[in-house]
């Protein structure tokens, strides 16, 4: 009988904790020490948000919306964007010097710089990345393929006309086209065999 009546203190103890505010702040004042006396393993952010960050020659710092994933490569094939507005040919970048290249608004940290007002500070990434692919014969081997995501951007990123779902990686094919925002450059994706 008297372990019953234990439980029931116990019980009523515990909801009127619960039900009484004063009751936690003076529980949680008491368990802060003991709380801050062990060790911390949770995530902090910290270490993230510092390897994330570019440190400009003025002393500013730009926080990166992108990082490479692991899968990440550089390309073995000389891919190529040709730049476009409307019939007007404005060049050739070669992007296959390195796996990433981020497409922004922001010339200190864009790789890709775009200078319309619809386009984002950072618009968007193309990253090559290393996939599982089937040759003619059906064997799987390794090889690096082409993509773009959208870094959550206001106006969007579109490829041949459709626009691509936000943080979501799109595979690029030889011969699409991108714009990004409401600007009328394109920018058609090719590599040296074609």
């Amino acid at each position: 009988m008297d372990g019953g009546r234990d439980r029931d203190r116990e019980r009523n103890r515990e909801r009127s904790e619960r039900d009484d505010p004063n009751s936690r702040q003076r529980t949680s004042r008491s368990a802060s020490p003991e709380d801050k006396s062990k060790p911390n393993f949770a995530n902090s952010g910290l270490l993230a948000a510092a390897t994330n960050t570019v440190k400009h020659s003025d002393g500013t710092t730009t926080l990166l919306k992108y990082n490479e994933p692991p899968e990440a490569r550089k390309p073995s094939q000389g891919w190529r964007l040709y730049a476009f507005k409307g019939e007007e040919d404005l060049g050739l970048l070669h992007i296959d010097r390195q796996s990433a290249y981020l497409i922004g608004r922001d010339h200190l940290i864009a790789d890709i710089a775009l200078d319309h007002p619809s386009c984002s500070k950072q618009h968007a990434a193309i990253q090559f990345r290393q996939v599982q692919a089937k040759d003619e014969w059906g064997a799987v081997k390794a090889v690096v393929k082409p993509f773009i995501i959208d870094l959550e951007s206001t106006n969007g990123t579109h490829v041949n006309g459709e626009t691509i779902p936000p943080s979501r990686y799109y595979e690029l094919k030889i011969k699409d086209v991108m714009k990004f925002g409401q600007s009328v450059r394109e920018y058609v994706l090719l590599h040296e065999d074609v």
